[in-house]
């Protein structure tokens, strides 16, 4: 295996600390809300793009801005075309969001359309340090850490995500019958993960207000899941800019992983990969299946920028290539280019990337543990000395040419 660990110098760090970088974090679930709406295009008339799309260009075509000032803006529009085109539109805080607190039970409830809805969490509280406590949401109900070890988090508030208290978890049809649907009935055409992400929304909303009771640290969240849930919490985190840091383990297709890069890699292998054609429909719009399938390249937009879009915030991506499913291959192509949005803006130590193999799924090897440990400290504990520019990869995966992906960029980005 051939690490990429990149330290960086103490004069580099003097340097970097003296000069304004992009915050760490935001108070606001979407920065951008009040921002125009772009105009949406029908698939059969929207160009082809056989390269990644670049996530610095105008969605209108009008040019391209590396400047962070504009960078607001352009998540917006990668956001509003993810929305349009893949998952469905996530709604905003309903009008009515009230929690309880009930020993170490925390009780949201969600009043919208006449409609209530409430999702319980179980809490694990720090029984040690002094606090105020950071955060971590775990995809699943029974854990606050995902599939993680719960010991890398120790003086954490872990919170489980019971995502079925929003909408059914199923490898068949959708449920609506479940809350989400029925508190937005005009949303019933939606992916489940724009349901799930509000869901992890409301859970945050229901923790600002019961931070003081549980001396929560609410500039301090990290978001966490493996496969399907790993999605759940790329979503989660690129839809809502409270949260901190996202770990996301073993996404694959649909994840972390390009659309296109794994068609591409299927057409050259036939390698059975996750991509549009064979993807799970309830977690994503049927129309993305009845649109796209077969032809990636005419998405305007790429599971890249879904990465990108947590920027400037910190995301660790772990892979795992003992399973052919993730398509590791592609999910390595997605992050580089991921890679050159956080190098752009002067943060490339905000993201790393684990690709390791020889370990169960969803079961982080050592080398990940470590990863994990430096990410925790750096994003939830602000130390400051630990070194996160992390990029390690598997011989395989280095042999992967990248760039071609993204030579069409008319930017001179780095990776």
């Amino acid at each position: 295996m051939k690490k990429h660990l990149l330290t960086i110098s103490c004069m580099a760090a003097i340097v970097g600390c003296a000069t304004k970088q992009p915050p760490l974090v935001y108070t606001s679930e979407n920065t951008g809300a009040g921002l125009p709406k772009i105009q949406y295009t029908n698939p059969d008339s929207l160009p082809q793009c056989t390269h990644l799309p670049d996530p610095f260009a105008w969605s209108d075509g009008s040019g391209r801005s590396t400047n962070f000032a504009d960078w607001e803006r352009r998540r917006n529009e990668i956001k509003s075309e993810i929305e349009f085109y893949e998952i469905g539109y996530k709604p905003d805080k309903p009008e009515d969001v009230s929690a309880i607190l009930n020993d170490s039970i925390l009780i949201v409830i969600a009043k919208h359309n006449g409609k209530t809805l409430t999702l319980t969490c179980k809490m694990h509280l720090p029984k040690n340090g002094v606090g105020p406590y950071p955060i971590t949401i775990g995809m699943g109900r029974f854990s606050g850490t995902g599939t993680l070890k719960r010991e890398l988090f120790t003086n954490c508030i872990q919170v489980p995500f019971d995502h079925e208290q929003i909408a059914k978890y199923s490898m068949n049809e959708r449920d609506t019958s479940y809350p989400f649907y029925q508190m937005y009935p005009e949303l019933q055409g939606n992916g489940n993960y724009s349901a799930w992400a509000w869901g992890v929304s409301r859970i945050i909303d229901g923790l600002e207000i019961v931070a003081d009771k549980i001396n929560a640290d609410m500039k301090h969240i990290m978001v966490t899941g493996c496969s399907y849930a790993g999605k759940m919490a790329l979503y989660s985190s690129a839809l809502d800019e409270r949260i901190a840091l996202a770990i996301v383990q073993e996404s694959g297709g649909g994840g972390i992983n390009s659309w296109r890069v794994s068609e591409d890699y299927t057409a050259r292998t036939d390698t059975n990969v996750e991509r549009i054609g064979n993807t799970n429909f309830t977690w994503f719009m049927p129309t993305l299946k009845t649109q796209f399938e077969g032809r990636a390249d005419r998405l305007p937009f790429d599971h890249h920028e879904i990465i990108a879009m947590c920027a400037p915030r910190a995301v660790l991506v772990l892979g795992n290539g003992e399973y052919e499913w993730l398509c590791d291959h592609s999910g390595y192509v997605s992050c580089r280019a991921a890679e050159a949005v956080y190098n752009t803006f002067g943060i490339s130590d905000r993201f790393g990337f684990v690709f390791d193999n020889k370990h169960p799924h969803c079961r982080a090897s050592d080398i990940q543990n470590d990863a994990i440990k430096a990410f925790v400290d750096r994003f939830l504990f602000d130390n400051q000395k630990v070194n996160t520019k992390i990029r390690i990869t598997t011989p395989t995966l280095d042999n992967i040419d990248y760039k071609k992906w993204i030579d069409n960029w008319e930017g001179k980005e780095e990776i």
